[in-house]
């Protein structure tokens, strides 16, 4: 060999670059760890956003159905039923990426290159799957195959399989050799890969989630920009009016679009058009139910009229013959808070107008508040003499329900939050009810605190202790201290009234 005939001085030369040339491709197998690392840093923040934009869109759809239950309340049922299944895999993953973080030694990537942790979790010594890596596998197809059932959009049945398939995969030169997904995608890989995997399948549950969201809003918004699927609406200020009575309304397209501009408005009543409303101003003929008809008229790109009929009608009456009972707040009423309802009867005077109901005392002209106690619902009777002497009597069912379960809360952020751990350590824990119809005072009474690594610690009041803040100051970056087990107690109006506990907390330190 050619190798036989070096100096001393060449072969030492030669040792000295092969160690440099080794020394390179450490360095390089290092960065790749980082690399992995800082991907998955990103893809978390990403998740949170994405959350908190799917959390958006469900309270939307929550709002739409309350508003417009037959349009929009069997696609909550399914959205809720997404994000129930969502959250349920998220948070088993977030459980299995918590135990396999806890096994690296230091917050650097570059020494998480053991593949120790994972093939210890996931693998027997035969190399099969250990029963936590069967149910890794088995929950991955049973989100897959449950959640692509909840939309009959083809297209994106086939990207939820596809995002979520666990089939085997091909290996060697020739890709003939087929090997099972978990050992093609775990054993033997360091330990930042896999927690860089996991975090990727958070983001796809998460973006699959929105997906679906989408779906159902766009099949909403395909519906309504159809113009077939508008229909004149008679919106008329009252129901019901007195002999002589000048009746006031509006009659207008589908959603009262402005932009909306008839080439032609034709209805037995008249009308003036403004701002794609027509605006009504008539007198009220004779006692008796009467017609308000037409149609509007919109010229097409192609010349030709397409026509959008309405009809509806209005009630001319001498005098009234029920009462009107509405609820200030809601068609609900809270148990144990004071809640504010208005009883009226028109064209009868407030002191000829009798109201009764357990919980119910009057405090005002036409203004009462309810107090309701035991049971599901509650009955208000309402009787009123009219002018003619005669008495009728009418009655509303409210149901009835408790406070509902505030949010924990730190400085007002609620659910999955970020933070450092010193500012964790002296962080006060609040509660908040968002939304709610009533402005209530809470103040938290305890909470209890789980560090990664420590034992799961009792708070008293709303300011972390001292065993808690010393063990919030072990915490790693990463780590995600929970904080559970919210109880609160209302201040002023209700006291004393037991509220639910407030939904969890999570701080992941940063």
């Amino acid at each position: 060999m050619a190798g036989a005939h070096l100096s001393p001085r060449q072969k030492m030369i030669n040792l000295m670059y092969l160690v440099f040339i080794a020394m390179l491709a450490m360095n390089m197998s290092k960065k790749v760890l980082s690399s992995f690392g800082h991907t998955m840093e990103k893809l978390s923040e990403n998740n949170i956003r994405v959350n908190n934009n799917n959390q958006g869109i469900l309270n939307n759809l929550a709002k739409k159905a309350t508003e417009e239950p037959a349009k929009y309340q069997k696609k909550y049922q399914k959205a809720q039923k997404i994000k129930q299944l969502s959250d349920e895999y998220y948070n088993y993953l977030q459980g299995v990426w918590d135990k396999l973080r806890s096994e690296a030694k230091s917050d650097d990537y570059e020494e998480w290159d053991s593949d120790e942790p994972v093939n210890n979790l996931f693998f027997a010594k035969d190399e099969k799957l250990s029963p936590a890596g069967q149910e890794f596998l088995d929950n991955m197809e049973n989100y897959r195959d449950q959640i692509a059932k909840l939309t009959d959009n083809k297209e994106l049945q086939q990207q939820i399989l596809k995002r979520f398939a666990t089939d085997d995969e091909p290996s060697g030169s020739n890709k003939k050799k087929l090997i099972p997904y978990m050992n093609a995608r775990y054993e033997g890989f360091p330990l930042v890969t896999t927690l860089k995997n996991i975090v990727q399948i958070q983001s796809d549950i998460r973006n699959t989630e929105a997906d679906l969201y989408n779906n159902l809003l766009g099949q909403t918004l395909m519906e309504a920009s159809s113009l077939n699927m508008y229909t004149g609406i008679v919106a008329l200020d009252k129901t019901a009016y007195f002999t002589g009575e000048t009746v006031t309304g509006k009659i207008v397209m589908g959603k009262y679009d402005p932009t909306f501009k008839p080439a032609k408005f034709e209805s037995n009543v008249g009308g003036t058009v403004e701002s794609g409303q027509v605006k009504l101003n008539f007198r009220a003929s004779n006692p008796g139910t009467h017609p308000i008809e037409g149609k509007f008229i919109f010229k097409q790109k192609d010349g030709k009229d397409i026509e959008v009929p309405f009809s509806s009608e209005y009630t001319v009456i001498t005098e009234p013959n029920d009462a009107v009972i509405s609820a200030d707040k809601m068609n609900v009423v809270y148990r144990g808070l004071k809640n504010p309802i208005s009883i009226s009867v028109p064209g009868v005077g407030d002191k000829d107008v009798k109201a009764s109901a357990p919980g119910l005392r009057k405090v005002g002209k036409g203004k009462y508040i309810l107090n309701p106690q035991s049971g599901k619902e509650v009955t208000i009777n309402v009787s009123a003499k009219l002018s003619s002497g005669k008495t009728i009597h009418s009655k509303k069912i409210f149901r009835i329900m408790d406070v509902p379960a505030p949010q924990g809360a730190i400085r007002g952020q609620t659910g999955h939050i970020s933070m450092p751990k010193s500012s964790l350590a002296r962080a006060a824990v609040g509660v908040v009810l968002k939304d709610f119809v009533f402005d209530l005072t809470l103040r938290t009474t305890g909470f209890k605190v789980k560090v990664p690594g420590s034992a799961t610690i009792i708070v008293n009041g709303g300011r972390m202790n001292a065993k808690a803040a010393a063990a919030i100051n072990k915490a790693r970056r990463g780590d995600v201290v929970a904080i559970f087990d919210i109880k609160s107690t209302l201040v002023g109006e209700g006291a004393g009234l037991k509220i639910k506990k407030a939904s969890t907390i999570l701080v992941e330190i940063k």
